[in-house]
């Protein structure tokens, strides 16, 4: 094959290793159009008959053309060819939950800080586990890491421990894989409880305090609806938790707790339609802070973590070479809202 002679070719090379010259000598005949996109590889069994380098030489720099992106292994067929752009240090799969505001954050930080050299796929769950589960069959073994907000799910954690440990970077949720892999998350229950506690005297100027909730449509854990109950409960709080707010119904004097930004801007047009005055008729409290938060009504106060600086403690992760075990600090943001 005209890969294999590329490759003999640059063993003349002193400047390059063994490992380097089988790498490059895969990427040169990509770029030449030797190998195009479905083509095989030479087997590792040929590798080590023709070029006599050891097996494990030869996985390694397979190995590396894999995390590049370039090629994936299939099963009992071989390696193949799956991408020719050879200007790409390593593809990356960011599978997240949805491209809501922090996330978004989230995502733009990670791309600025990765670089250029960096391709970045990425993929929405929307906490649905067949989709989930169908997402991490499909990019299996296609890419050289993989950055995934999890769902907190059993079935989740037995999925993801397929995935080697050094390829997998856990972010926002966190999930007990084992003490091989890494994460980069956020702590609820106790942040939310705490939180609440330091605004109990806000809290108190208002009838009701009201927490919308749902799995579903915000990807809120409950250990936030856990942390509520045992706010509300302790300090005889008069409170709820409401799965959907309905259009129409804000009423004075209530405090309203929005996880989702969904549901936060239909409290928000409703209090402007019947002439409510934020953080005096009616109470505002939000989840993950961002700059339209910090601005609208004199600011709405919020629990959030720093996702900028997630984003960046997982770049940093992925460019070294040591398991991250990190859990993000979050705080309150009193805002004119309450």
């Amino acid at each position: 094959m005209l890969v294999i002679s590329k490759i003999l070719n640059l063993t003349h090379n002193n400047n390059l290793t063994k490992h380097e010259q089988l790498v490059q000598g895969v990427i040169e005949s990509i770029e030449d159009g030797q190998l195009t996109i479905g083509d095989q590889l030479p087997s590792i069994n040929t590798m080590v008959e023709e070029i006599g380098y050891a097996r494990k030489t030869i996985f390694k720099a397979y190995e590396e053309l894999k995390n590049r992106g370039l090629i994936e292994s299939r099963q009992l067929k071989g390696y193949f060819v799956i991408s020719q752009a050879t200007n790409i240090t390593k593809r990356m799969a960011l599978l997240l939950f949805a491209f809501q505001s922090y996330q978004e954050e989230f995502y733009k930080t990670f791309r600025k800080e990765m670089g250029r050299r960096f391709q970045i796929d990425v993929f929405f769950h929307h906490n649905n586990l067949t989709v989930f589960k169908t997402i991490i069959s499909n990019i299996n073994g296609k890419y050289g890491m993989y950055v995934i907000a999890p769902i907190q799910n059993e079935k989740v954690a037995t999925l993801l421990k397929n995935i080697e440990p050094k390829k997998l970077l856990l972010v926002d949720r966190y999930l007990n894989l084992g003490p091989g892999y890494s994460y980069i998350s956020q702590e609820f229950e106790e942040v939310i409880y705490t939180s609440l506690v330091r605004l109990l005297p806000e809290i108190k100027k208002y009838n009701k305090i009201i927490l919308y909730f749902n799995e579903e449509s915000d990807f809120s854990p409950i250990s936030i609806k856990n942390a509520f109950q045992k706010f509300i409960d302790e300090f005889e709080v008069n409170g709820s938790v409401k799965n959907n707010y309905t259009i129409g119904s804000a009423k004075k004097g209530n405090l309203y707790f929005a996880l989702g930004d969904t549901i936060l801007w239909q409290i928000l047009r409703d209090s402007v339609r019947n002439k409510y005055k934020i953080g005096e008729d009616i109470g505002i409290l939000s989840q993950n802070d961002n700059v339209s938060k910090e601005i609208v009504f004199g600011g709405i106060t919020t629990i959030s973590t720093d996702f900028n600086e997630m984003a960046k403690r997982a770049a940093l992760h992925l460019k070294g070479d040591t398991v991250t075990k990190l859990i993000m600090p979050s705080r309150l943001i009193k805002r004119s809202s309450l």
